[in-house]
Order: C-alpha cells, then sequence, then structure tokens
C-alpha cells in the first residue's frame, strides 16, 4: 500500500469521527454527516479502501475512544446505531467498488453513492428496530422506529449527488 493511502484512509477515518459530532439529536437515531465522509470514502478511495477506512473508524470506537455518537467502546454494540457503523462499511465499499468499475462520470459516482445508501439504511435500520425491541425492550411503536432510522434518507439523497459532484473533481486530481 503507497503511503498516499495510507495518508488518505487515515483522513477518511477521522473524518468519520468528525461527522458523528455534526448531528442533529432525534429519539431513536440522530442525523449526522458520517454519510458525507463514508461515502466520499467510497467515492475517492475505492471499494477497499473506503472499507478499510470506516472500518478503521469503527474499531477505534469499539476499542473505547469516544468516536461515536453515543461514545463508544465495545458495549456500543448493543447500541440501537451500531448497525449503520456496520452498513456505513459495507456502503463504503460498495459505493468504492461501482464508482471505481470505469471512467469516473457524473452518473456512475451518482448510482455509486446511492447504491451504498441500500446497506447502509437497510442493515441499520434492521439492527435498531432489533436493539430496540429486543434488548431495550422499548414500547415504542415499530413504524416510529423505522420512520426515525429512514428519515435522514431525504437527505442523504443530497449528500449522495454532492460527493459525485466532488468526486467527478477530486478523482482525477487524486490520479496525479
Amino acid at each position: 500500500m503507497k503511503t498516499k493511502d495510507m495518508i488518505l484512509i487515515a483522513m477518511f477515518a477521522a473524518l468519520s469521527a468528525v461527522g458523528a459530532f455534526i448531528k442533529i439529536p432525534m429519539p431513536f437515531c440522530p442525523i449526522t454527516l458520517q454519510i458525507l465522509f463514508t461515502t466520499l470514502a467510497g467515492v475517492l478511495l475505492g471499494g477497499r479502501n473506503g472499507a478499510l477506512s470506516v472500518g478503521i473508524y469503527v474499531l477505534l470506537g469499539l476499542f473505547g475512544l469516544p468516536v461515536f455518537t453515543g461514545g463508544g467502546g465495545i458495549s456500543y454494540i448493543l447500541h440501537p446505531t451500531f448497525g449503520f457503523l456496520i452498513g456505513l462499511t459495507i456502503g463504503a465499499y460498495v459505493t468504492g467498488k461501482i464508482c471505481h468499475s470505469g471512467e469516473p462520470t457524473m452518473k456512475r459516482l451518482l448510482v455509486g453513492s446511492l447504491a451504498g445508501l441500500v446497506p447502509t439504511f437497510l442493515i441499520g435500520t434492521v439492527y435498531d428496530i432489533a436493539i430496540t425491541f429486543l434488548y431495550l425492550k422499548s414500547d415504542a411503536a415499530i413504524f416510529t422506529v423505522a420512520f426515525q432510522c429512514l428519515l435522514p434518507l431525504t437527505w442523504d439523497v443530497f449528500i449522495c449527488v454532492f460527493t459525485a459532484f466532488v468526486g467527478t473533481r477530486l478523482i482525477p486530481v487524486l490520479a496525479k
């Protein structure tokens, strides 16, 4: 692995941590800017390196650094939003694989970015619902929890458009 790749992976791991603290609090699932940095990692670094940057971020949090929205530590696995962290890692991989499968056109980068939302929200929402009801024994309506989890999706589509636009400008620069 090249030094440039290691620096970019570390940078996006750090940006993912920063994105966790730029948030709009919600009862079951806060809206954060993590999706911006994890999608951008996939767009700019490719599938493997994008997922690696997000994976490093997740591991740092599990090792106890308070980089997640609600803190850190191994017990965060039992936090309802931990599924989104798993989904973000897979989403960065999917995004990167699609974005780097050909010429980095706006269309390809947008499709890749949007495709990365699918595992993020699918895994995140299912995990959130499971932990909320099976572990936390919440009496909230399942529709309410699912709605709160999917609420950021509209905002995240705009983020995907932004990352695709930025990617068309930065991929050629990073290739040099």
